[in-house]
């Protein structure tokens, strides 16, 4: 995954929850965007990330390894 396709989405207003999946199977959740972090070569995900509470630790994925970004849910913005 490209790192501005992940700051697009966490810059998005307002902000939607996503879901990132990895190449081995795990996925995290991205409840809020102060719940993650960006670098060049990785994301850092709070986790677990709730609505009420910050994430008790941060898991740190390799951008390479990032398949695929979808929203929480299902959940979509309404259209404008």
């Amino acid at each position: 995954m490209r790192m501005h396709e992940l700051q697009e989405t966490l810059r998005k207003a307002p902000f939607e929850p996503f879901r990132i999946r990895l190449s081995d199977g795990r996925s995290f959740e991205v409840r809020h965007p102060e719940f993650a972090g960006l670098t060049r070569h990785s994301i850092f995900v709070g986790d677990p990330a709730t609505d009420e509470e910050g994430p008790e630790r941060m898991v740190q994925c390799d951008l390479m390894h990032v398949v695929s970004i979808e929203p929480v849910n299902g959940q979509t913005a309404p259209p404008k």
